[in-house]
This record gives C-alpha cells, sequence and structure tokens, in this order.
C-alpha cells in the first residue's frame, strides 16, 4: 500500500509563494510518474503539473504555467509544488498523485493540503 502525505499548505497574500511538499512510502516511488491536482470549494478536481519518473519531462495547466514549478527528489521519495506569484483563483485544497503504471490514470492520492490566497 502507497501512503502519500502532503505538507506546506497555508495562507498566503495575493503575490505571495508557497512550496507544497508530497511524500511517499514505499520503495518504488521513482519508478512513477507524479502529479498534482487542486480542487476550489464548489469546482471539480483540476490538473496542475506532472513530472515523469526522473524528473526529465513536465507538464504544467495553462492556468499556472510560468508561476509553479514541479520537481523531485527521488532519493528522498517526494515531489514538491513551487507556488510563486498566487493569485486568490489560486485557493484550493492541492493533492498530489501517483500517475498509475499504465499511465492513464492515477492510482494513489494524498489527503491534501489547503492553499488559501488572501487579496
Amino acid at each position: 500500500q502507497v501512503q502519500l502525505v502532503e505538507s506546506g499548505g497555508g495562507l498566503v497574500q495575493a503575490g505571495g509563494s508557497l512550496r507544497l511538499s508530497c511524500t511517499a512510502s514505499g520503495r518504488t516511488f521513482s519508478s512513477y510518474a507524479m502529479g498534482w491536482f487542486r480542487q476550489a470549494p464548489g469546482k471539480e478536481r483540476e490538473f496542475v503539473a506532472r513530472i515523469s519518473w526522473n524528473g526529465d519531462t513536465r507538464y504544467y495547466a495553462d492556468s499556472v504555467k510560468g508561476r509553479f514549478t514541479i520537481s523531485r527528489d527521488n532519493a528522498k521519495n517526494t515531489v514538491y509544488l513551487q507556488m510563486n506569484s498566487l493569485k486568490p483563483e489560486d485557493t484550493a485544497v492541492y493533492y498530489c498523485a501517483r500517475r498509475s503504471s499504465l499511465g492513464i490514470d492515477y492510482d494513489y492520492w494524498g489527503q491534501g493540503t489547503q492553499v488559501t490566497v488572501s487579496s
């Protein structure tokens, strides 16, 4: 069983920065792509960013491109999301997830961490 634990959320003013972390249990972390998603109140969960198993390939939602950076440290079983120039519309619960071995969906999810950006 894989467990993903997010941390680093909080309250920040618009224009500020936060770094989210997601630490995974187990010894196979480095074999999987990882993703970040978010869900704002009353909205559906949306994709934020994804990183390949070795960190060579990264994808971002258009809404965060140029402001957010996804990275990983396989030695620490941790994936990060550096969020800069935060906007009130970035307010959401942020989740990390492990991409399945088939590369189609995500099979394990964290419990989420709240990010609130005040104007």
